[in-house]
């Protein structure tokens, strides 16, 4: 029972601080060089996130053609750049990478 405690009680407090800059950050008007800078956090944070799955291996950079996630990788950003579709990219890359580690099997 403890433990459903505190589960509800951490989301709870997630979903209150959440909601609190949904309704505070939302009256406020900012600046537009603010605005256009805003509108690179989420390719910055997807950025940070995948990278380092794509180029390293074992904490080293890893550049090489049996580094199937970078060629999968950049086969969907192609897609991505062709179609800007996100559905298609991640579609693409998951079904690229699969195959190319079925081949290489």
């Amino acid at each position: 029972m403890n433990l459903w405690l505190v589960i509800l009680g951490a989301g709870v407090i997630t979903y209150g601080i959440r909601l609190s800059f949904i309704l505070l950050l939302g009256k406020i008007d900012f600046p537009d060089p603010i605005k256009r800078a805003l509108r690179f956090v989420p390719t910055a944070v997807f950025s940070a996130i995948i990278f380092p799955d794509l180029f390293l291996q074992t904490g080293k950079l890893y550049l090489a053609l049996d580094n199937y996630r970078l060629i999968a990788g950049l086969l969907a950003a192609v897609i991505a750049w062709r179609t800007r579709s996100v559905f298609w990219t991640i579609l693409v890359g998951m079904i690229s990478l699969f195959v190319i580690q079925a081949l290489a099997m």
